[in-house]
């Protein structure tokens, strides 16, 4: 049995790591579309940055979500999990 102080941190840490990826997600998507919107503005080609942008946003929104998923998941365990212990 793991004591509630552990769970808490435990799940502190949990929540840190889905704000981070989403923070990390959002930060680079919005610089690359400014590096689109620059390319446009300097009237330069924006091959690289649609180039990159086609992949790697919906690569790390991908990922955002399913460890989203996974997070809401293991809470939505534990819960169930306690009110069982506590109907025991």
């Amino acid at each position: 049995m793991s004591h509630p102080r552990e769970t808490a941190f435990v799940s502190s840490l949990q929540l840190l790591s889905v704000v981070g990826i989403w923070v990390f997600v959002l930060s680079i998507s919005g610089w690359i579309i400014h590096l689109i919107r620059l390319s446009l503005r300097l009237n330069d080609v924006p091959t690289a940055s649609v180039g990159i942008s086609i992949v790697a946003i919906p690569v790390f929104f991908t990922g955002a979500s399913v460890l989203t998923y996974v997070y809401v998941g293991l809470q939505r365990g534990r819960r169930d999990e306690n009110d069982t212990e506590a109907s025991s």
